[in-house]
């Protein structure tokens, strides 16, 4: 059970954060328990929407996205966000089981993935204190300066969401997945 309650509809969600609600479930085709729990902040809820938002907006691929999602929810043992962002994967970037399992572990299938994976990992697990060899890596990659501030911001969301549903306990509303490890 949820430490912080969901609003059951986004009707009993504030009113301030009812239109923001309304966004996601236009984009997702639901409001899921997270931006509903987030919805009891609107100010944050708001700045979570703007923040994903902007991102979707970026130069990475939406499904580097999610492979950096995944990565970052098994570091961070988040289940809530190992289950959507899994669902995610395989149903909106057509990403199959071997290439999910991949990003669970810190890579990917993809060579030029792999490379913004490792590094997502190593922001996260280094808290952004990179070396030159691990900054070199992804540049030789071919990923431009906006694409390598765009992975970090991907680690701090993904953490934030990760941090929040471990703190509220947020309910699963996607097909459940267990963490494999905690780091």
């Amino acid at each position: 059970m949820s430490r912080i309650p969901v609003p059951p509809t986004i009707e009993d969600a504030p009113p301030a954060a009812q239109p923001l609600l309304e966004a996601v479930k236009s984009q997702l085709g639901i409001a899921p328990n997270l931006f509903r729990m987030v919805a009891t902040s609107p100010a944050a809820l708001e700045g979570y929407v703007g923040m994903f938002g902007a991102l979707g907006k970026g130069q990475l691929p939406a499904a580097t996205h999610e492979r950096i999602a995944l990565a970052i929810a098994e570091i961070n043992a988040c289940e809530y966000c190992l289950s959507a962002h899994t669902y995610l994967a395989r149903e909106v970037a057509k990403l199959g089981p071997e290439e999910i399992a991949a990003n669970r572990d810190g890579g990917s299938t993809d060579a030029k993935a792999a490379v913004a994976v490792r590094f997502a990992v190593k922001v996260a697990r280094l808290r952004g204190h990179v070396n030159d060899q691990d900054f070199r890596a992804v540049r030789d990659a071919g990923y431009n300066d906006a694409q390598i501030i765009e992975i970090v911001q991907h680690v701090a969301l993904n953490t934030w969401t990760n941090y929040v549903n471990s703190v509220a306990g947020t309910a699963i509303d996607f097909p459940a997945i267990s963490a494999r490890k905690v780091a």
